[in-house]
C-alpha cells in the first residue's frame, strides 16, 4: 500500500500576519486628471454619505421588520424596496472613493462613528415615528449630497457630482416623497353627514 504524501504547497495558509497596506485617509496615486485635493475632498464627502446612506438603508430594513398597524402590508414591502435601492447606493458610493483612490469605510464600528443621523432605539417604534425617522435621515443625506455635489462641480470632479446628483439625490427625493405621502392625515373611511 502505497503511502499517502502531505503536499505542504496544497496547505491553505489562513493564518496570516494582519498587512494594511493603504491606511485610511491617504490617497493612492491615479491617473485621473483630478488634482489630490479634489479628489480628498470628494472622498471626505462621499465618505459621509456613505455613512448615512449605510445607516439609512438599515433602518429601513429594521423598520420593515417591525411595522405594523393598518397600512402593514404596503409600507412592509414599501420598506423592503426601499431598502434594496439604499443597498444599491451604498455599492456606489464606496466603488466612487476607491476609484479616486481611497478608501471606503465598511464596518458597522466605522458607520457608528461617523454618521450623522440618530441612531434609533432597539425596541419597535409606531408607525409615525419610524416614517418621520426615516424622513429626518434622508434629509441628512439630501443635504450633505446638495453640498457635496457644489463642491465637486467647483473641483472640476464630474464623476462625484454625477454620481450624487444622478444617484443619490435622485433616488433619494422620491423616497422622502413616498414616505411623508403615508403621513398626511387622511382617515381610511369617511363618514357622510
Amino acid at each position: 500500500m502505497a503511502k499517502t504524501k502531505t503536499v505542504d504547497a496544497a496547505q491553505p495558509q489562513y493564518k496570516v500576519e494582519p498587512r494594511e497596506i493603504q491606511p485610511f485617509g491617504t490617497l493612492k496615486s491615479l491617473p485621473l486628471a483630478l488634482e489630490d485635493n479634489a479628489r480628498k475632498q470628494s472622498i471626505d464627502v462621499l465618505n459621509q454619505v456613505l455613512a448615512d446612506t449605510i445607516m439609512l438603508r438599515d433602518m429601513y430594513k429594521k423598520h420593515h421588520w417591525q411595522m405594523s398597524g393598518a397600512t402593514f402590508y404596503q409600507l412592509h414591502l414599501l420598506l423592503d424596496a426601499h431598502y434594496e435601492e439604499q443597498a444599491k447606493l451604498v455599492d456606489l458610493i464606496a466603488e466612487r472613493i476607491m476609484a479616486l483612490g481611497g478608501i471606503s469605510i465598511a464596518t458597522p464600528h466605522d458607520v457608528a462613528e461617523t454618521t450623522r443621523i440618530a441612531r434609533p432605539p432597539k425596541g419597535r417604534e409606531d408607525v409615525p415615528t419610524q416614517l418621520s425617522r426615516l424622513l429626518e435621515a434622508h434629509e441628512i443625506v439630501l443635504r450633505q449630497s446638495h453640498e457635496g455635489a457644489d463642491l465637486a462641480d467647483d473641483a472640476g470632479d464630474d464623476g462625484t457630482n454625477d454620481l450624487l446628483v444622478s444617484n443619490i439625490i435622485r433616488t433619494n427625493e422620491p423616497q422622502v416623497w413616498f414616505l411623508a405621502e403615508h403621513l398626511t392625515e387622511t382617515p381610511l373611511v369617511r363618514e357622510d353627514k
